[in-house]
This record gives structure tokens, C-alpha cells and sequence, in this order.
């Protein structure tokens, strides 16, 4: 059974930095991802970042291009989410989850329904 524990939110100015830290445990021998998501109060999921359990590749939204940064301690299965240049449209609640199965093309990382196993999720605020 995986569990996934997401920690380091909290209130941060604009420009300023936050560190996500997802930490996965339990069995998990077919995994493959590990994606952040947020979601934002009247706003759909949104596919944030993610990085193969795989090959090690990241990915990103457009939106977080240049300012997050995701990482992974390898041994531990703790990936991490460095968010700089915080912007207010950037509060949401940031959700962890896990990927148990490879799909064609790139595209899935980011997309929800690809994963499996969810987190509580770390509120993030952005505000002056």
C-alpha cells in the first residue's frame, strides 16, 4: 500500500520561494512517476510538474516554466518541488501523486487521470 505525505507549504509573498517536499512509502515495485498537481478553489486540477521514476526526466506546465523546479532524492523516493518567483495565481492546494503505469508520449505526466495514488495535499498562498 503506498502512502504519500506532502509537506512545506504555507503563506509566502509574491517573489517569494516555497520547497515541496512529497515523500512516498510502502510497496511499490511498478512505479512509475511522481507528479505534483494543484487545484485552486472554483478551478479544475491543474498538472503542475512530475518526473519519471524511470529515466529521471522532468516535466512542466507552461505556466511553472522557469520558476519550479522538481527534484528527487533517489534511495528515499522523496521528490521535492522548488517554487520560485511565487505569483498570487500560483495559491492552490498542491496535491502529490504516483504513476503505476507508462503510457505513450509525454503528454499523460501532467494529466490526473494517469495516477493513481494521492496525497492530502499542502496548501500554498501567495499574498501580500
Amino acid at each position: 500500500q503506498v502512502q504519500i505525505v506532502e509537506s512545506g507549504g504555507g503563506l509566502v509573498q509574491p517573489g517569494g520561494s516555497l520547497r515541496l517536499s512529497c515523500s512516498v512509502s510502502g510497496s511499490a515495485p511498478d512505479l512509475v512517476a511522481i507528479g505534483w498537481f494543484r487545484q485552486a478553489p472554483g478551478n479544475e486540477r491543474e498538472g503542475v510538474s512530475a518526473i519519471s521514476d524511470i529515466d529521471g526526466r522532468s516535466y512542466y506546465a507552461d505556466s511553472v516554466k522557469g520558476r519550479f523546479t522538481i527534484s528527487r532524492e533517489y534511495g528515499k523516493r522523496t521528490v521535492y518541488l522548488q517554487m520560485n518567483n511565487l505569483e498570487p495565481e500560483d495559491t492552490a492546494v498542491y496535491t502529490c501523486a504516483t504513476a503505476h503505469q507508462s503510457w505513450s508520449g509525454s503528454e499523460w505526466y501532467l494529466r490526473s487521470e494517469f495516477y493513481k495514488r494521492w496525497g492530502q495535499g499542502t496548501q500554498v498562498t501567495v499574498s501580500s
